[in-house]
């Protein structure tokens, strides 16, 4: 099982998220760094474990006031061996395109796509190169519905992404995943939102899901080192 860290960017920090509302994240304060930079904060999720893989969410992108991109590039060049998955609210095959030179794999939110033939066009031009996350916040699914009721239209790699549960101590969607998982057909889930502590981690293990992506968990040092090498 592949545990993923997360990088929430907001006006060029990291910010603490808590069930989607944007409007209330704050930078991250953590006893893995000093700071909120992104820079202090990376090194301390590395200090934990050395990840492969990193997910970038640019909260800025995704809410359309700028971005991030030279930030994230000054990332990807500091981690020459570790994958990032960079989330910056896609809605077309040009959004993808001003991100490419990057080199990062780019996760397709639901939540951002008008339709269907969006996610399409986008899946055709890159191919296993994104990620698709179907997006569900408390109550309700978000973005087109077919994405989330039709596999065929499924990359090879999905995160299930539960804004809902994004920062709280309710627990994976476990009720959720299965079903998704059954449709999956052999395709990778990843679970996000929600995650506490190993024991969760050790659910979703046994679902299966090919892995987690996680941040609070880690910040409050209820998943270590020790539990990571476990898994």
């Amino acid at each position: 099982m592949e545990i993923i860290p997360v990088l929430d960017l907001m006006g060029g920090v990291v910010v603490g998220a808590r069930m989607g509302q944007r409007d209330l994240y704050r930078p991250i304060s953590t006893p893995l760094a000093p700071t909120s930079d992104p820079v202090d904060v990376m090194r301390g999720l590395l200090s934990v474990h050395p990840f492969t893989t990193l997910y970038v969410a640019d909260l800025d992108a995704i809410e359309g006031i700028g971005n991030h991109f030279e930030l994230v590039r000054g990332l990807s060049l500091a981690l020459p061996d570790t994958s990032l998955w960079i989330d910056a609210g896609f809605s077309d095959v040009a959004d993808c395109a001003f991100w490419l030179p990057l080199g990062a794999t780019l996760v397709i939110g639901s939540e951002g796509l008008d339709s269907v033939d969006d996610w399409r066009e986008i899946h055709a031009a890159f191919g296993e190169g994104v990620v698709l996350s179907l997006d569900y916040d408390a109550a309700a699914r978000k973005g087109p519905e077919a994405l989330f009721d039709d596999p065929a239209l499924w990359p090879l790699r999905v995160i299930v992404m539960d804004l809902g549960r994004v920062g709280t101590d309710r627990g994976p969607d476990i009720d959720r995943l299965k079903p998704l998982i059954e449709m999956a057909d052999g395709r990778a889930l990843f679970a996000a939102g929600g995650v506490r502590n190993a024991g969760d981690l050790a659910a979703l293990a046994a679902l299966p899901t090919q892995g987690a992506v996680i941040a609070s968990a880690l910040h409050h040092e209820a998943v270590t080192q020790k539990e990571i090498a476990a898994l």
